[in-house]
């Protein structure tokens, strides 16, 4: 068992160092760049209290959290499900072209809207799932596959002549009536998205899952050894499509947050990547539903606050960097803090065996 000075150095110590080292590291880059940190970064927080950027900073973070947690949903399967930038823009436009077709009542009009896209996801992860549990074919092939096929498809569906509506020159899906959209908040120069609350009900939900179900149990038990709960009775391949299937309905709700909350319509040219950049959050939030948050919140500040840097004559790019170098920093600080608890324990269980020699030696002398 691990005692509770080795539990905090585990949950506390890693984050910490991985802020240390991306700090120092972007602050090399910057200096690098021509640019002095401390202005650097007294002008990125600087901008969060101008105008509208802390809003827009919750906003896309809400939209980043789900997207990791479609990831980390995987990852406790040990699945890389990298198509989960193709299953929400697949989930998005089904969605989209549904909802503005529908004359619905309020409330129901959101909820019919949100179960399409959730089960529109789940489709399209049933593709990369039973061909995992049926031949064995990697998730990662074919889920970027799977990316590609569905810029296709939108483009299809997205067109004059099937779905498509011709506004000005740009070509979207019919927008949503007010009765299915999700109110958002109003605060100061922006407009918060309803749909941050409906985030956090799913990481709830996802927490719950995994600490207090019979399923999370056996679907971390099965990540861990799909040896070892073959044993115990639960089914791999059974736990795989469930999680893959798990992981594309959450992606499935990516796009929900901008759909319902501000654009009302989806296009050829709506904001992409939101799926990758799900990997990189999940990656610092360690698969948790809180440090998921965090790393949300993290990476949409540097997406929202990297236009600042050019008042300072510092390339936004340099945003992109950190965000790199944060991401290589958590998995350095983990493994170091791995490795010390490792040789920790190797040293305690040696102390204890020469322990128990050392008695059972001072035994047979007597």
């Amino acid at each position: 068992m691990k005692s509770g000075v080795s539990s905090w150095r585990t949950r506390l110590l890693p984050p910490l160092l991985a802020i240390v080292f991306a700090l120092l590291l972007s602050a090399i880059a910057l200096i690098i760049s021509g640019a002095d940190p401390l202005q650097a970064y007294g002008t990125m927080v600087g901008q969060l209290f101008k105008g509208s950027t802390a809003v827009d900073t919750v906003n896309l973070a809400t939209v980043y959290y789900l997207s990791g947690l479609a990831v980390a949903i995987g990852f406790q399967m040990n699945l890389f499900n990298i198509g989960v930038e193709g299953q929400y823009r697949f989930a998005a436009v089904v969605a989209a072209i549904i909802g503005g077709a529908l004359q619905l009542p309020p409330v129901l009009h959101t909820i019919v809207i949100l179960l399409v896209a959730v089960v529109s996801g789940a489709l399209y992860a049933t593709i990369p799932a039973v061909l995992k549990v049926t031949r064995g074919v990697s998730e990662v092939i074919s889920t970027i596959m799977l990316n590609s096929i569905v810029a296709g498809i939108i483009a299809f569906l997205v067109n004059a002549d099937q779905f498509g509506v011709q506004t000005g020159n740009n070509i979207g899906t019919r927008e949503i009536a007010p009765s299915g959209r999700i109110p958002g908040i109003p605060i100061g120069a922006g407009t918060l998205f309803g749909f941050v609350f409906i985030a956090i009900v799913v990481g709830a939900a996802y927490w719950f899952m995994l600490n207090r179900t019979r399923f999370g149990f056996e679907l971390k038990a099965s990540g861990e050894s799909s040896t070892a709960a073959s044993a115990g009775g639960v089914s791999a391949k059974k736990m795989t499509l469930i999680a893959m299937l798990l992981s594309g309905a959450v992606a499935g709700l990516v796009a929900m947050p901008e759909l319902l909350g501000r654009d009302y319509s989806y296009g050829i040219t709506a904001t992409q990547m939101y799926g990758f950049t799900g990997i990189a959050v999940a990656l610092l939030g360690r698969n948790h539903p809180g440090g998921i948050a965090f790393g949300a919140l993290l990476w949409a500040f540097l997406d929202t606050s990297a236009v600042s840097l050019e008042q300072i004559n510092v390339s936004k790019e340099i945003a992109t960097i950190m965000q790199g170098i944060i991401v290589l920093s958590v998995v350095v600080a983990y493994e170091i803090v791995r490795r010390a608890d490792l040789a920790a324990e190797q040293r305690r269980v040696g102390r204890a065996l020469a322990g128990k020699g050392s008695s059972v030696a001072e035994g047979g002398a007597v």
